[in-house]
């Protein structure tokens, strides 16, 4: 899934291509007839991210258009000269606008949402370091309340929104946190330490269309067959800094790796 430096960097580029303009707006898979009609012909205003989600708006229309691509959701954009080229494959929304067209294909969710349900679904997310003015306290009252892992609380939305598998593995090792440690039982600082790395961490992927987490001195280069990653899939292979095999279970259904001696309780907990 899509982690949310996609998303906003998704939402940077919508923007770029469309804004200022009066899109064409369809389904061409017809799941979204009625709401894509109802923005077609109007200004798109602005596209904005808010961790996992994509929200697009419209000149003269109170609703927002709500996109969650989910597993196996992509927004891809092409140039044509004279007339947009036919849809390919289940198109869910296509947008047109001068020269370009944007098609959504297999989102989890693309839905017209009231301002009253656009409301209700941010006050379930929790902070996304990647909006200016996020505050990071307002995940640690969830975190250092918490009996569960945090590990899982990382992956939880309405902690932290926009944290996927391979940031919740790679955070949790650049800090010597055990996935397992109870929320409650993180240090503040440390959250606090995660938290900036964290932003610093996706801005880089917002900016650079990828996710890095490897620092220099720990990076192999594009060696073939090297994961760039500390521990996120490379269950087995040894530890790029203690050389222990990296470990790797399930944990609510989402692949969990971590280093048993970089990320151990006596480490954080000093």
């Amino acid at each position: 899934m899509p982690e949310g430096h996609t998303l906003h960097r998704l939402a940077r580029t919508v923007q770029r291509r469309l804004r200022g303009q009066a899109v064409e707006s369809s389904s061409p898979q017809g799941r979204f007839t009625a709401g894509a009609a109802a923005v077609d012909g109007r200004e798109l205003t602005s596209a904005q991210a808010w961790g996992k989600h994509l929200f697009v708006t419209f000149d003269g229309v109170a609703e927002r258009v709500h996109v969650h691509l989910g597993l196996y959701g992509s927004f891809r954009f092409s140039t044509f000269d004279d007339e947009p080229p036919d849809p390919v494959g289940q198109v869910r929304w296509r947008l047109v606008g001068d020269g370009v067209v944007g098609d959504l294909r297999g989102p989890t969710a693309c839905e017209l949402l009231d301002p009253h349900a656009v409301d209700e679904l941010l006050d379930r997310l929790g902070p996304d370091p990647l909006r200016r003015g996020a505050d990071p306290d307002a995940a640690w009252a969830r975190i250092s309340r918490s009996r569960s892992s945090i590990a899982g609380l990382l992956m939880d939305q309405s902690v932290v929104a926009g944290i996927g598998n391979v940031y919740r593995a790679e955070l949790l090792f650049r800090h010597g946190v055990p996935p397992d440690l109870p929320g409650r039982d993180l240090p503040h600082d440390v959250w606090l330490r995660m938290w900036d790395d964290l932003v610093d961490l996706m801005r880089v992927g917002a900016r650079r269309g990828r996710i890095e987490t490897l620092r220099p001195q720990d990076d192999p280069g594009r060696r073939a067959g090297e994961r760039r990653s500390y521990v996120y899939r490379r269950a087995g292979e040894p530890c790029r800094i203690c050389g222990t095999p990296v470990a790797g279970r399930v944990l609510a259904g989402r692949n969990l790796f971590w280093c048993p001696t970089c990320q151990s309780e006596a480490r954080v907990l000093g």
